[in-house]
Formats: structure tokens, C-alpha cells, sequence
């Protein structure tokens, strides 16, 4: 088979979907590797590397894409690559069929047989596929580096001869992959933590951090069976203000990680509680890329309102480009050899992980979930 890798064509977008170090386990397996000119160097990974791991180097997109029976990639091809794609094909990469449905139906109408990494279920023997939780550990971490350079103080608790100066307290909202990720990265730098999350069942992975949780008695169930956080009632809502409002005052930052998979992302935050943090105060917006947790984020933007500085983090995987590339390469691997085992192998569709992760197949769109959201469009699907 021959594996395209071209290069991400989006703005901002410095990742690769392959790795040098990862070429010779698809050449391995008889399967030969083309790149597109340039493809690594955003991410520090020269021509030459790929060059010496085994990989042949395009001169252009269009010449990978023709050339290729498999695309890799990281962000969701744009129509102009779709129209490069040979019929009949397969893709691997992200998708966000949601926010792309022309896409979606322009890759079906072409016959390719696309799997998003988005789709990939979340089971125990998928874990290494799960690129989801590769990018949020790294938007984790990295949104406490973001929130250290806006904030006009020092995280840890210092004693100097001139005087004590207290620890930052660090508020995490939302405790899943990226949340807990930026509770250790806060604590591992010497800040106080406090982190809130509507799934009681993170309570523990909360305080095995070394971070305070913050409860909301609730009867409501908040989690779905995969996983993922649910949307609340208005009267849960109206609870879960009045007691992080209670919290504001008391705060240096605030990072917001809480989305709900396919929608937009919950408002947390609200103008009103804004107003209630300090001057100096930094709020860093994880979500901003789903619409924000903060009602005051402008997506890609840093803003500061009363005093406040509100940072709309988008695609923070992207600012570190050489470990997220790494981390996203293995798990496209993983799952390229979990759908073709030998070089002569076909993807078996009966598979959870395989028939989860596709999303379009034979002219279709396969995933039900997708097609239900998108036909309730009319304009979009005909």
C-alpha cells in the first residue's frame, strides 16, 4: 500500500501526521511511504530524516495525493485536498464531521473510506488509538504555560528575605484528560489548585493530583457511558455558578477545559463572575475552539475585560509541535495496523473500533450518529 503524508495546509497547524521514527514500522510491513516536500519541517522533522528512515519525498500535495492509496493527516482536509484524493481511497485523520459536513458528504461522493480519529471508542483495547486524549495532555499542559506568562505573579509559595510571597491558586475546571493534565503541571510548578468537574467519579483522580475538589451535590447523572460529560439542567447550572461565583474572589487563574463531545461547549463562566476575580487574574479558555466555557472569549484571541486577561487557546497542540506530532503519529499507527494487520489485508468492519472510527464507506456515510446530525439539515444533506 502507499501511505501519503501531505502537508497541513491550515494556518497555524505545525504538526505532521508521521513521525521519522515511525516510517520503517510501515515500510516493515512491505508498505511504501511517500511524503510531501516539507511536510515535518514545522514540527523540526527535515526532508532528510524521512529520507533516511525509507520515505520518498513529493515534490506537492497534488502529486502525494494522486500517488497515495492511504492519506494521513492531522487536521480535516479542506474541499480543495478532498478534490486531490483518488476515488475509492482511504483517509486517516481528524475529521469533526459536525463542523465540516460539507466535507464529510464531498468524501462519501468520492468513494474514500475515511476514519476519524474523533469516532475511535473509547475502550480499553482503543487506548493507544485515542488521539483525543494524546492532543488534550498536551493542550493540558500547555494552557498552564499560557497562564504563567499573563500572570503578573509566580505560582509557588516563596520565602525571601524581603517576605513570603503566597502560592498562585489555580482554578481547573473540568477534570478530564486536559484538566488533570494542567492539575499536575500547576502542582508540579508550586501553585495552589482547586478543580471542579460535574462527574463526581473524578473526585479521586482530583485529589490523587494534590488538588482541592469542588463539590456540587447533585442528583443528576453527568456522565455518559463513554465517558464524556453531559449537559445539565438550568437548575444544576444556576447551582454550579452560585458556588464557583463563591470561588472567583479567591482565584489567580482559571483554566477551562469542560466540553461536551459534538456540542458546543458548556458557558462556565459567566460575564457577571468575570467581574468577581481579581485584577491581574488570567482566565485561559481550553474550550475556546468548541465556542469557550467563558461567555467573554473570543476564539484565537487574548482579550482582557475589567482587568482580566481571557486567552481563547485554540489548537494549543500545535505550539508544541514536535512531542504532539509524536504522540498523534503513534496513535494513527496503532490504529492504520489495527484496520490493515498485513500489508495485504482488508479493514474488518464488524470490528468496534474499526465500524466506530469510519465514517464514510462505499459512497456513504456509515457512522449513524453523523448521519442523524447532519440530516437534520436539510440544506446539507439532499
Amino acid at each position: 500500500m502507499k501511505i501519503g503524508v501531505p502537508k497541513e495546509i491550515v494556518s497555524g497547524e505545525t504538526r505532521v501526521a508521521l513521525a521519522p521514527s515511525l516510517v520503517q514500522a510501515l515500510i516493515r510491513d512491505k508498505h511504501e511511504v511517500l511524503v510531501e516536500q516539507g511536510a515535518g519541517t514545522a514540527a523540526s522533522f527535515l526532508d532528510e530524516q524521512y529520507t533516511k528512515a525509507g520515505a520518498n519525498i513529493l515534490s506537492s500535495a497534488r502529486a502525494v495525493y494522486s500517488e497515495s492509496d492511504l492519506i494521513l493527516k492531522v487536521r480535516p482536509p479542506l474541499m480543495s485536498e478532498v478534490e486531490f484524493m483518488r476515488e475509492g481511497k482511504a483517509y486517516i485523520g481528524f475529521l469533526a464531521p459536525m463542523a465540516n459536513p460539507e466535507t464529510v458528504l464531498a468524501l462519501a461522493r468520492r468513494g474514500v473510506t475515511a476514519f476519524s480519529m474523533e469516532y475511535i471508542p473509547r475502550i480499553t483495547r482503543a487506548q493507544s488509538m485515542d488521539a483525543l486524549t494524546s492532543m488534550a495532555t498536551v493542550a493540558g499542559y500547555k494552557a498552564v504555560l499560557l497562564a504563567t506568562e499573563h500572570l503578573g505573579k509566580m505560582l509557588p509559595l516563596l520565602m525571601t528575605a524581603a517576605g513570603t510571597i503566597p502560592p498562585a491558586t489555580i482554578l481547573v475546571l473540568g477534570a478530564g484528560v486536559a484538566g488533570l493534565q494542567a492539575i499536575a503541571t500547576a502542582k508540579r510548578l508550586g501553585a495552589k489548585v482547586e478543580a471542579y468537574d460535574v462527574r463526581a467519579a473524578v473526585k479521586e483522580q482530583i485529589k490523587s493530583l494534590g488538588a482541592t475538589f469542588i463539590e456540587i451535590e447533585s442528583s443528576e447523572d453527568a456522565e455518559t457511558k463513554g465517558g464524556y460529560a453531559k449537559e445539565q439542567s438550568p437548575e444544576f447550572i444556576r447551582k454550579q455558578q452560585e458556588v464557583l461565583s463563591s470561588r472567583m474572589p479567591k482565584v489567580n487563574v482559571v483554566i477551562a477545559t469542560a466540553q461536551v463531545f459534538g456540542k458546543r461547549a458548556p458557558v462556565i463562566i459567566t460575564e457577571a463572575m468575570v467581574k468577581l476575580l481579581q485584577p491581574g487574574s488570567v482566565i485561559v479558555d481550553v474550550a475556546a475552539e468548541q465556542g469557550g466555557n467563558c461567555e467573554l472569549t473570543e476564539p484565537g484571541k487574548t482579550v482582557t475585560r475589567n482587568g482580566v486577561t481571557i486567552i481563547g487557546a485554540t489548537n494549543l497542540p500545535a505550539s508544541i509541535p514536535v512531542d504532539a506530532s509524536m504522540l498523534y503519529a503513534k496513535n494513527v499507527i496503532n490504529l492504520f495496523k489495527h484496520l490493515y494487520p498485513k500489508f495485504d489485508s482488508s479493514p474488518d468492519f464488524t470490528d468496534e473500533i474499526v465500524s466506530g472510527a469510519c465514517i464514510t464507506r462505499g459512497g456513504e456515510i456509515v457512522n449513524e450518529a453523523v448521519k442523524g446530525a447532519l440530516q437534520l439539515d436539510k440544506k446539507i444533506v439532499k
